[in-house]
């Protein structure tokens, strides 16, 4: 066996990089608050630790799969964090879609204390990471990028390095913004090509081949159609994901009115029940939003 790896943070995401690093040959160390999440873990080959601060004390190098930057900060820098016990770390490696200036001032405080930090959010679906064809988008310094790019590219066919520290953060709410917007058009299409009479497996068919295709198309196309709404990307973290987007469009001084329409609409399905659905979960909303109208 390879190094052995921390990992805090076993949902989605966390699952699928702990089954691609246990199949680099590398052994996996992790915890979850939920007890389920470690015991699959094990079930998978790696190894459940009691705590967070059990993780740092037994790795060099940790890898973040969390909801957002403030429990980054806890899981770091908090009373039993990683950095509580973490005499021997190296590296902290966080794929957490998170706000890119509490990711640049974490790594900041990392760099002081002699540890490096990348901050690594993946583009994709846990299922394309699970298959490898997520995409790292890498913010740090080159002697973090040098330290955790065997990891990276253990779990990933493809990454860029993009600059300092809080570039991958960035970069990774540029392109959340442009994939949940594809997946809205996706998701109105669908309904309007319904509506028409159309049908719609021969349609999504036409649209792999036609220029209104996009990658959505593929990843979440069949599972509107199916109404199969197991999650791989749960509803609740684009909707985070876009307050933080247009948190910092406001900063920017820039209208974003397609991801405000869209946060919107993904609030509606939150508000019914939906925010653990995958968010190809949409459609139900755009669904229901025309039979409003029709009744009005």
């Amino acid at each position: 066996m390879r190094e052995v790896i921390g990992l805090v943070g076993i949902g989605l995401v966390g699952t699928a990089l702990a089954e691609n690093l246990l199949a680099a040959g590398f052994g996996v160390v992790g915890y979850a608050r939920s007890i389920s999440s470690r015991e699959a873990l094990v079930r998978l080959g790696g190894r459940a630790a009691p705590s967070v601060r059990a993780v740092g004390e037994c790795v060099e190098r940790v890898i973040l799969s969390l909801p957002d930057s403030s429990v980054v900060e806890q899981v770091v820098l908090g009373s039993d964090g990683l950095l509580s016990g973490g005499a021997h770390l190296r590296l902290i490696m966080d794929t957490t879609t998170g706000d890119p200036q509490q990711s640049e001032a974490l790594a900041a405080q990392l760099t002081a204390r002699g540890i490096e930090a990348l901050d690594a959010p993946i583009s994709g679906s846990s299922q394309q990471i699970r298959d490898r064809q997520g995409v790292f988008l890498i913010g740090g310094r080159p002697e973090a990028y040098a330290l955790g790019v065997d990891l990276v590219t253990a779990l990933a066919e493809r990454h860029y390095h993009l600059g300092g520290a809080g570039a991958g953060a960035r970069a990774k709410l540029a392109t959340n913004l442009i994939l949940g917007l594809n997946r809205l058009v996706l998701a109105e299409g669908l309904v309007f090509a319904e509506r028409l009479g159309l049908d719609l497996s021969a349609f999504l068919a036409l649209l792999k081949v036609t220029p209104a295709y996009s990658c959505a198309v593929d990843v979440k196309g069949q599972k509107m159609l199916d109404g199969d709404f197991t999650p791989q990307s749960k509803m609740s973290q684009h909707h985070k994901d876009l307050r933080i987007i247009l948190e910092y469009a406001e900063r920017l001084g820039q209208e974003l009115p397609l991801a405000r329409i869209h946060r919107d609409i993904l609030a509606r399905g939150m508000a019914a029940g939906e925010g653990d659905l995958d968010t190809s979960a949409v459609i139900r909303q755009l669904r229901a939003l025309r039979q409003e109208v029709k009744h009005v």
